[in-house]
């Protein structure tokens, strides 16, 4: 394979100086930097605009063909088998079931990952399968006739789509070094955002197709996911070296010592409840706008669409300059705090909304609380990992944290709807509590400032 990266203007740091927060100092384990220059790892060398730009339309790609079901047309497909009246339940145990078995997929495969010694890579081949098998899962979903099908091809794609996660987040410790870190993170946090509008968009030029609504994103992604897969310089694994399996090792792989590493704990507990508030607002979004609003439903593709629009427009500009800011300050919790803070406070807005024009303003202000967290917290966490040998199994772990909130939400939200009868409004103020105990969540971390 050429060297793509010296083409693309990756230099070589002579005398690696990782920044301050790059690891806690004298500690038994690595900093990221040190980490990142063993001679595995590309890591050793700053990355070009042209990786970064590569990697970036991956992500936002990786991000799509798991956005779009969970924004739309998933909502939409059950609705169209049961009714709105039994839509909630039946999109509660999908949606729910899905995501707890992601919860394992996500390390699972990040296990994988740093144990593969292929001769296409470590992250590469599970960026394919995942691709492949994932998609085969959304098209299970869209042509199926009844919600057990549905609940079969939902658990495929969430599955195989979170093994090509797993690979794609990987590729931040094992290419992009320390001093760079939160500035490629901040690039990647528009990823989000962008696949969401994107998704969204896709999706409402295909009203009346359900399935070209649900495959669509799919073909879309695919190719520039496979094209970053084709052109990546993959880490590599030589078959000596590659661990033995062992009943331990394998328990390990859903597991990091809280005691051991504290940091990574609270770094968790933070995430768990900041997505967890994400989860009630994007799994009952279009509930939201039917009950709640008001909306028709022929209605409701174009108005999360617009919403999603709105939120995406200042999270976009929020973690452009939040990663920036993060890495020329050297400071990382006081971004992660406030932004969760913002992110409670625009989902009680959009909790007493009684117009869809409040619900407008509630998703922008959500566009500043989000784009502020995902341009600074994936560096923190990479900043706290307990042992960068591990780094997909133990961002894998971590990413039980981004995962176990869609099979929570959904297994909590019918009580928290029965308790507040009905009300939307309540479920949302629920979640805005959530996210700003995730706040606070981020104080004890000791390891970055």
């Amino acid at each position: 394979m050429p060297d793509v990266f010296r083409v693309w203007g990756r230099t070589p740091i002579a005398q690696p100086h990782p920044s301050p927060d790059a690891g806690l100092s004298g500690m038994k384990y690595r900093t990221a930097a040190e980490a990142a220059l063993e001679p595995e790892s590309p890591a050793a060398h700053r990355v070009g605009w042209g990786f970064i730009s590569l990697y970036t339309l991956a992500f936002i790609s990786t991000s799509l063909v798991f956005i779009a079901p969970l924004l739309v047309t998933l909502a939409l497909k059950v609705n169209s088998l049961v009714g709105i009246t039994q839509a909630p339940g039946s999109l509660s145990l999908v949606a729910g079931v899905g995501a707890l078995l992601s919860i394992f997929a996500n390390p699972f495969f990040g296990k994988m990952s740093d144990r593969t010694s292929s001769h296409m890579g470590m992250r590469r081949p599970w960026m394919v399968i995942g691709l492949v098998v994932g998609s085969f899962g959304v098209l299970v979903v869209a042509l199926a006739p009844n919600i057990p099908v549905v609940l079969l091809g939902w658990c495929i794609a969430e599955v195989f789509f979170n093994a090509l996660l797993a690979a794609m987040v990987a590729v931040l410790p094992d290419q992009v070094p320390a001093v760079q870190r939160g500035l490629v993170s901040g690039v990647l946090g528009v990823c989000v955002p962008i696949a969401s509008v994107s998704g969204t968009f896709v999706v409402k030029l295909f009203t009346g197709n359900l399935t070209t609504m649900f495959l669509a994103p799919c073909a879309i992604g695919g190719f520039f996911i496979l094209l970053f897969a084709a052109t990546l310089d993959d880490r590599r694994l030589a078959k000596r070296d590659k661990p033995r399996w062992s009943l331990r090792e394998l328990l390990s792989t859903f597991y990091v010592n809280p005691r051991r590493s504290p940091d990574f704990a609270w770094a968790f507990a933070s995430r768990f409840m900041f997505v967890l508030a994400d989860a009630f607002l994007v799994t009952y979004q279009a509930y939201y706008l039917l009950n709640k609003i008001g909306s028709a439903e022929a209605d409701v593709p174009e108005q999360i669409f617009l919403g999603t629009l709105a939120q995406s427009v200042v999270l976009i500009a929020a973690s452009l300059v939040g990663g920036r800011l993060s890495d020329r300050s050297g400071r990382r919790k006081i971004f992660v705090l406030t932004a969760s803070i913002v992110y409670g406070l625009a989902l009680f807005v959009i909790a007493i909304a009684s117009s869809f024009n409040g619900f407008l303003v509630g998703m922008a202000i959500s566009g500043l609380g989000f784009g502020m967290y995902v341009a600074v917290d994936l560096a923190l966490v990479v900043d706290v990992l307990p042992d960068e040998d591990s780094a997909a199994k133990d961002l894998g772990v971590f990413n039980i944290a981004g995962a176990l909130p869609f099979s929570i939400a959904p297994a909590i939200a019918p009580v928290i709807l029965g308790i507040g009868n009905g009300s939307y409004g309540v479920l949302y103020a629920v979640a805005g509590v959530c996210a700003i105990i995730g706040a606070f969540a981020i104080l004890p971390v000791k390891g970055v400032r």
